[in-house]
């Protein structure tokens, strides 16, 4: 009995050690204040924590080992790859079980943007038949629309968020879905005069996390999990936000 316990602790002891987050793929997008570059560095909400909650963990990552891609090729890539972190991603039920999640980072709102002057009113699915409305390829808000049944005609896809604004301010679409902090901030970057435009829907309320690929062993989920726990608990993380506002 003792050289089987002996054998188990050994086995969890080896998990353990060779849980070493550095070894890990980080993916993430440009998607402010949450991800982005600046001036050719890495910052954003979601960066700094990483940093800090790695840290807490005693495996320090550094925002230099995160690759900046377009959203869909990093979403295709955690899908099917093993190793693989991808963040910020918007924890829905139909993404439940293609990822495991650790978070949350913060709270998210996913809206429909439109020109006041438009008067849109949007009630149901079929309210957007009539319109054109942009979206990010593989973006939270895409498969939403998509799974409220609204009609694959009316869905312009992108493979950039700063092109959709564009977009939306010259009326090339008619709506935006995206999150609305972040949408708000692109905007703003991209000199649009966010008081002309309102949201007419929203589509969903729920959470930010890292989304770590199904095929990444428990041991590395449980060991940054923990480490966000801490430095959410010690107030490091909303020190990190107020930075942001």
């Amino acid at each position: 009995m003792k050289s089987l316990i002996a054998a188990s602790l050994l086995v969890f002891s080896t998990t353990t050690v060779a849980a070493n987050l550095g070894d890990l793929d980080y993916i993430t997008e440009v998607y402010p204040p949450f991800n982005y570059e600046e001036r050719g560095e890495l910052k954003g909400i979601a960066v700094d924590f990483l940093e800090a909650a790695t840290e807490a963990a005693g495996d320090p990552v550094s925002r230099d080992q995160v690759k900046i891609q377009p959203w869909a090729r990093g979403y295709a890539t955690a899908l099917s790859e093993p190793n693989t972190v991808l963040f910020s991603t918007t924890r829905t039920d139909e993404r439940e079980d293609k990822f495991k999640w650790v978070g949350p980072i913060t709270d998210t709102k996913i809206v429909v943007w439109a020109p006041k002057s438009k008067g849109i009113t949007i009630d149901n699915a079929s309210d957007f038949a009539n319109y054109k409305v942009g979206v990010v390829r593989d973006d939270v808000g895409e498969h939403l629309l998509r799974s409220m049944g609204v009609d694959e005609g009316a869905l312009r896809l992108s493979p950039k968020a700063d092109l959709l604004a564009k977009q939306l301010a010259a009326g090339r679409v008619d709506m935006w879905a995206y999150e609305e902090n972040v949408s708000a901030f692109i905007m703003s970057q991209n000199n649009i005069d966010t008081s002309q435009f309102e949201v007419v829907h929203v589509l969903d309320e729920s959470q930010l996390y890292y989304s770590f690929s199904n095929n990444t062993p428990d041991s590395y989920v449980e060991k940054l999990q923990a480490g966000i726990d801490q430095a959410t608990a010690d107030g490091t993380l909303e020190e990190i936000k107020s930075k942001y506002k």
